[in-house]
């Protein structure tokens, strides 16, 4: 193994070993003999078996496994559309070997892509947490012996994992929809994005654009955090292999729905290949999704995702451990908005299991974890293909099918990954470099301070953001309005840089999975509304970014920013509308960014 990913690993087992041991304890000691619902009263299981028609006498016989299925589905979300079908076909997987499946419950899944820039995301992080509590719901019955999860997207995926692993004695397996097939290329979507902020372009040019790009089921073919937890989930041994990439509605992705199913009659306490996800999902899997993360550029907000998840299995990671295996990792790809193209050319080129392999021969990844597949991690390195009908995987290709997309570890993209850690008199922020040019890494400007992207969006259509400046927009963080994403700045501040002005963001709240070529230091800690020092910022203060050296400073000292009184912070307008009233005890209770922006492990 690479020796800063030994010594990682290692200082997280070690951080982590009570809260790690007690879980284990926990989750060992729920395995009982016998299908579960054997374990339950007479009355409760026939409740459960009521309705389900040709299962009821498999159901009722006490003998063989039952699978739970947590489904995300919803046909306004374009990746999980898909999962309409997958149901019936998990059913009839588990029936072809003398097992039975349930529909345990629904999850909500709401789409970013959607929200973006409107009120509503401002309730797209707390939905996480409401999707783990919905996906414990769901298994509470207890009458399953192992789960299948039904979901893509931002939040939904971290929901779904950290919700399955307070049940960790249950097999686990995360099933995917695919990406829909490429639509209009990205540069030329990132083109007209920035002619309507310009003015150069009408709103009907710009929907016309965005429908060529987001044109059908299946998730949008950036790089952005739907496609990092597809990525993880692989890293982790959670997906059969090469189920990440494979496109919707097509012969192979039915088979590998079909396969999941059986594999999870397989792998339950009843036969002889138990696995249970709070043992797969251990301290080595945890440092794999992070290296998975900074070789591939991957999302910003797994900075925070990955943190609750860990949390959920007992295993306590931070942002150092971030950044120092990000340094030691290798950039092997470059895929939008690190790059021009999207996922389906990056799985074409030899995609998950050509990464898996390079990072593994590199020694950056842990081999030997408990994958759902029965394997170690080299048996994920393969792709899926259909012989005839029948499903099938072949090793990863030896070579990248496009150099320009994917390589591999001796001649990577760059030497060190695509995520930092920034500290300094201003707290700890994260910035992504993957797709910002290595000249637009450092900047010292003066700030301008606005309250909300509104605002910075009117102060550029009057024409008053000359000049080179730090953008500061405070108040964003989880406790202040629940920490949206700042997306819709991306194409005005791109405006800027192409002008010639040297432009950053820093700011408590997120940007996105599709963070952009404009440095940007995000989820600073602490927080405005928890009296962070970014909150004390002025106009006209000397703000450092320094993504090369991990520096985030103001040239005002610390001290004397503490003396300041604070800025007033008027959140009144973010607290009602579109259902930001029934979430305020969320907003008072969340955890910061660094410790998993979470509402679920405040009272431990």
């Amino acid at each position: 193994m690479h020796p800063t990913i030994e010594s990682v690993t290692e200082r997280i087992r070690k951080r982590s070993e009570a809260s790690r041991s007690s879980y284990l304890e926990r989750i060992d000691g729920a395995v009982g003999s016998g299908p579960a619902r054997s374990r339950v009263s007479c009355s409760n299981v026939a409740h459960a078996f009521a309705a389900s028609g040709e299962d009821k006498p498999v159901l009722k016989a006490m003998q063989a496994p039952n699978i739970g299925i947590v489904t995300a589905y919803n046909d306004m979300l374009s990746a999980h559309q898909p999962l309409e079908k997958f149901p019936a076909l998990i059913k009839f997987a588990a029936q072809s070997r003398g097992c039975s499946a349930q529909v345990a419950g629904g999850v909500p899944a709401m789409c970013d892509g959607v929200t973006q820039g409107q009120p509503g995301m401002e309730l797209s992080l707390f939905s996480r947490d409401v999707i783990a509590q919905a996906t414990a719901v769901a298994l509470s019955h207890n009458t399953f012996d192992a789960a299948l999860l039904l979901g893509v997207c931002d939040k939904i995926v971290p929901g779904l994992l950290i919700g399955a692993l307070a049940f960790g004695h249950v097999p686990t397996i995360l099933v995917p929809g695919g990406p829909m097939p490429s639509g209009l290329p990205n540069k030329e979507k990132a083109r007209v994005r920035k002619a309507h902020a310009e003015g150069k372009a009408s709103r009907e040019d710009l929907l016309e654009a965005e429908s060529q790009s987001y044109h059908s089921p299946g998730t949008c073919t950036f790089y952005g955090t739907a496609n990092s937890n597809q990525m993880m989930m692989e890293v982790m041994g959670l997906h059969l292999p090469g189920s990440a990439f494979v496109n919707p509605n097509t012969t192979l992705r039915e088979r590998l729905t079909l396969a999941a199913g059986e594999r999870a009659c397989e792998i339950t306490a009843q036969g002889d290949a138990f696995t249970p996800l709070g043992r797969t999902v251990d301290e080595k899997a945890i440092v794999n999704a992070m290296v998975g993360l900074s070789a591939t550029g991957g999302s910003t907000n797994h900075a925070i995702h990955l943190v609750a998840i860990a949390r959920a299995a007992g295993i306590a990671i931070d942002w150092t451990d971030l950044d120092e295996i990000s340094r030691a990792t290798p950039l092997l790809t470059r895929i939008y908005p690190n790059g021009e193209a999207d996922v389906n050319h990056f799985h074409e080129a030899g995609g998950m299991a050509f990464v898996i392999r390079e990072l593994l021969d590199a020694g950056l990844l842990h081999p030997d974890i408990r994958t759902i597949h029965g394997g170690d991690l080299y048996a994920q390195a393969q792709d899926p293909f259909l012989d005839g009908e029948r499903l099938d995987w072949k090793p990863a290709v030896e070579q990248s099918g496009d150099n320009a997309i994917l390589r591999g570890a001796e001649r990577p993209f760059a030497p060190e990954g695509g995520i930092r850690l920034l500290q300094g008199n201003l707290g700890r922020a994260i910035v992504k470099i993957s797709a910002v040019e290595p000249e637009h890494r450092r900047i010292q400007a003066p700030a301008r301070v606005f309250d909300s992207q509104d605002e910075l969006l009117r102060a550029f259509r009057d024409g008053v953001l000359d000049g080179d400046f730090v953008a500061v927009i405070r108040g964003q963080g989880p406790h202040g309005n629940g920490m949206p994403e700042l997306h819709k700045l991306t194409p005005t501040l791109q405006v800027l840089q192409d002008r010639g002005q040297r432009v950053a963001l820093l700011t408590d709240g997120r940007m996105s999975g599709a963070s952009g070529s404009v440095l940007a230091a995000i989820h600073v800690v602490p927080e405005a509304a928890r009296d962070g020092l970014i909150g004390r910022l002025e106009a006209g203060d000397e703000v450092i970014i320094d993504a090369e050296m991990g520096r985030l400073d103001c040239a005002v000292d610390a001290e004397t920013l503490r003396r300041r009184e604070p800025r007033p912070l008027d959140l009144a307008a973010n607290r009602a509308g579109i259902g930001r009233e029934l979430f305020g005890a969320m907003r008072a209770q969340v955890s910061d960014a660094e410790s998993g922006a979470s509402i679920l492990f405040v009272s431990e």
